[in-house]
């Protein structure tokens, strides 16, 4: 008989409830500090906005390295269903919560603290704009892959695979710009 595997239902539930509980848990944190009005408020939305931020961020830069692991997997293995699951929890456990959190206590304290005036605060929220922008991106390909999708790798690196021959290792190397730059010499020669 084998082991509860993080692709059978259970774990996926218990993350679903754990991940409800701790959103529950934030909100009646937030609920109880508006009704409470300490005279700290405002470093208690701007601790619990920073939190919010840098979970964010985390799952931000840590989505693009699941879509790099998941790459070296067979199409429809045990670890392709894997990392489909990561990439899946990440985004709705971790980065879409943390994302709205960010941006309700971010235009909070922009409203209550600032009024919505300031050059720094414009460019702020133009970069926050950015950065959503950079989460919905990640959207379609966290949501699912489809049967057959190669990788989620192939469209982070369409230029590499455009230029160089894959049969060619010594078009190859570390940085991607080289491996370009390397491909376009190759074909001019």
């Amino acid at each position: 008989m084998r082991g509860e595997r993080q692709t059978d239902s259970g774990p996926g539930k218990r993350a679903r409830l754990r991940a409800a509980i701790a959103v529950a848990a934030f909100a009646a944190l937030l609920i109880g500090l508006f009704a409470g009005q300490p005279d700290d408020l405002y470093l208690w939305i701007k601790a619990l906005h920073i939190i919010a931020v840098i979970s964010w961020m985390a799952a931000l830069l840590y989505m693009p390295r699941l879509f790099i692991y998941h790459t070296d997997a067979a199409p429809g293995s045990e670890q392709s269903e894997t990392f489909k699951m990561m990439e899946q929890r990440l985004l709705k456990v971790i980065m879409n919560p943390a994302m709205m959190i960010s941006w309700v206590l971010g235009l909070y304290l922009a409203w209550s603290v600032y009024g919505f005036v300031g050059g720094w605060l414009h460019a702020k929220i133009l970069c926050v704009f950015s950065a959503d922008a950079g989460a919905c991106a990640f959207q379609p390909r966290g949501e699912s892959l489809p049967a057959g999708r190669e990788s989620p790798r192939r469209a982070l690196l369409a230029a590499d695979e455009r230029g160089a021959n894959p049969a060619d290792d010594r078009h190859r190397h570390p940085c991607r710009g080289e491996t370009i730059l390397n491909s376009i010499d190759s074909q001019l020669q």
